[in-house]
């Protein structure tokens, strides 16, 4: 697997990159990838499914210039910026047959990635893609799945300036079951940890 620590000029440019991996892998050109990236500045990003009006704040997210983009996986709305971590990875259906089915495959993925960071926190799977601690979200995961690749976002939140995501988010009209209908202020948390330690 490659890895590639790659933050591009503009969020833009991210999502795009993230799909010519995908699409690379697909049409036999590489293999899988890990890439961590961390935008520098704040950019609202929907999944392919969401409704604009129904979760982002589009006047607040004018008026201060955060731009609002659609990413090719599915999943929710997040906020992304500095102290929030983003993982993309493109992995081999071929290779990990235990990813061939959509929930097994937010199974096999999340566990290890709780397992990974067991020994700076207690992280817990919850809901269908996201990972906990204390009954809290510090990460939300999506795909995006061709015939023989796919292509799973994810986040970390680790020092990220939770008062944004009220700000330019809307509460989410889909809610997993573990959140009880928590305002996001109530509902998510950073891990406490630095990027270095991830």
């Amino acid at each position: 697997m490659q890895l590639l620590e790659k933050t591009l000029s503009a969020p833009a440019e991210d999502l795009a990159l993230d799909e010519a991996l995908l699409l690379q892998a697909e049409s036999g050109q590489a293999g899988e990838v890990l890439r961590l990236w961390e935008r520098p500045d704040y950019a609202v990003i929907l999944g392919s499914g969401c409704v604009l009006a129904e979760e982002v704040d589009e006047a607040a997210c004018a008026r201060e210039g955060v731009p609002v983009l659609r990413r090719s996986s599915g999943g929710g709305t997040v906020l992304l910026g500095p102290g929030c971590l983003a993982f993309s990875l493109v992995l081999s259906f071929e290779d990990h047959p235990a990813l061939a089915a959509i929930r097994p495959s937010y199974v096999w993925i999340l566990s290890r990635l709780a397992a990974a960071l067991q020994g700076l926190i207690d992280a817990q799977p919850a809901g269908t893609s996201d990972l906990s601690q204390g009954g809290k979200k510090f990460s939300g995961n999506s795909q995006q799945r061709k015939r023989r690749y796919l292509l799973h976002h994810g986040t970390l939140l680790y020092d990220f300036d939770l008062s944004k995501v009220s700000r330019y988010l809307r509460e989410p009209p889909r809610q997993p079951e573990y959140r009880q209908g928590r305002r996001h202020a109530d509902f998510l948390c950073n891990l406490g940890c630095s990027r270095a330690e991830l």
